[in-house]
């Protein structure tokens, strides 16, 4: 399992790397440069995937649209020499599945790391969403549904792919696709949505994941070494209901103020740095009830009564499990602390595991790097883990060295005018094919 730093030492480690990969370029090979031009001779055919795929409608719960671009890839995929199958949910669950493609080296031997790559075929729109499918604007950039989080990155690891297949570099390599049909809203219970995913990490060596690209504030790409688990706690307060004249004293401070205390020694004593803990819905007064499917809730009470309930829901935010720890301990402490005439409890539930900033990590990223520079195309940089949202690789973090942001650049994901770079899937695949090329030595 990779062994996440001490928070103290990321950024010196995570600095000395970055510099040890800002050496002069090495060159290419004349096997990856004839990667590097399969890449860009491909150019105008992933243009025209990207297309194909973005005017789909793939919404998370439009399960017929994500099974159709699960469709397009799987063609793709096969033409490179890849086995495919494709994974169905439980009915239950409301959820198309996964698409799974596999290549492996001859008699079973495999040359190199045996590489996880992975993408997914949904997108935040259904059907009734209003943005376009598909919508050139200019020479280099479209405007769709989905074009950058994240058909952009598919079709960057798929060109890729076909340019290691082109130069015969797929031969003896152990490589697994897993474009997943519900990473925007990962189906319920986790344990089986992802549990494929999971089982194929530990039968891997290092994952890699085509989430969006970014760019630092001077334009240096940035890639993900890490990524903060989201979790949620569930404070329920009680106090002693009566009149307000008592308030303070026979009646005690009462659920809202106690509510108060909490939350207030959360912000001021639970402090470290990468740890957040957000309050999004609170309730309270007399009489209280909530709608935990549809996070809303009613909430009544009198402004001469002391209130005696309160309900807060939040997200937990944590670098790595030991920091996690720490928070629930001090929490809980705090929550124990309370007032005169009220009490409360707090639970805690995860959700996406850390990707914790790993030396493993950090090493990929170093490689990364020195792929770009050896192509011409700069230093890779490092994007805060507290920069980024949840991502599927967090699912496969915890067992095997990981990277992530490998994709397509662009903006306003998740929004109307979401937007792709058309110019960056060339550079993206040409990183890509280099790094996976070298690992796969």
């Amino acid at each position: 399992m990779p062994r996440p730093f001490s928070l103290s030492f990321v950024l010196p480690a995570l600095l000395s790397t970055l510099l040890a990969t800002a050496a002069q370029a090495q060159g290419l090979s004349p096997t990856e440069q004839g990667i590097v031009d399969e890449v860009k001779s491909w150019q105008l055919d992933a243009i025209k995937l990207l297309e194909r795929s973005a005017r789909i409608n793939s919404g998370t719960f439009n399960l017929a649209g994500v099974r159709a671009v699960g469709e397009v890839y799987r063609k793709e995929l096969e033409a490179l020499g890849f086995k495919t199958v494709w994974i169905d949910m439980p009915r239950e669950m409301g959820r198309a599945g996964h698409l799974v493609a596999n290549r492996t080296g001859a008699q079973g031997k495999t040359r190199g790391k045996r590489l996880l790559l992975l993408g997914h075929l949904d997108t935040v729109f259904e059907p009734d969403a209003p943005a376009p499918l598909w919508e050139r604007e200019t020479d280099s950039t479209a405007r769709g549904q989905g074009v950058g989080d994240m058909k952009g990155g598919n079709v960057v690891a798929i060109a890729a792919l076909r340019a290691l297949h082109r130069a015969g570099a797929l031969d003896g390599a152990t490589i697994t696709v897993v474009f997943t049909g519900d990473e925007e809203e990962a189906g319920h219970p986790r344990e089986v949505s992802r549990r494929d995913m999971v089982e194929l990490a530990k039968l891997s060596d290092v994952a890699l994941s085509f989430e969006g690209a970014v760019s630092g504030p001077d334009g240096q790409p940035m890639a993900t070494v890490g990524r903060r688990a989201t979790a949620f706690f569930d404070l329920d307060v009680k106090g002693r209901q009566g009149h307000s004249s008592s308030v303070f004293g026979r009646s005690g401070y009462g659920a809202v103020y106690e509510a108060a205390r909490i939350l207030d020694g959360f912000r001021q004593q639970v402090v470290e740095p990468g740890l957040t803990f957000n309050p999004g819905v609170i309730l309270g007064g007399t009489d209280v009830s909530i709608d935990e499917a549809n996070s809303r809730g009613t909430a009544a009470g009198k402004t001469n009564v002391v209130a005696n309930t309160v309900t807060v829901r939040g997200d937990l935010r944590y670098l790595d499990y030991a920091q996690r720890d720490r928070a629930h301990a001090r929490m809980r402490e705090i929550v124990a602390q309370s007032l005169p005439g009220a009490g409360a409890s707090i639970t805690f539930r995860d959700s996406y595991p850390p990707m914790a900033v790993t030396p493993g990590n950090l090493k990929l990223l170093a490689l990364y790097s020195q792929a770009s520079l050896d192509a011409g195309l700069g230093a890779v940089g490092a994007v805060p883990p507290t920069a980024r949202g949840a991502g599927d690789i967090q699912f496969v973090a915890p067992i095997i060295d990981s990277l992530d942001g490998l994709g397509a650049s662009g903006g306003a994901a998740h929004s109307p005018d979401e937007r792709v770079d058309l110019t960056s899937l060339e550079r993206s695949a040409i990183r890509a094919a280099l790094l996976m090329y070298r690992l796969t030595r």
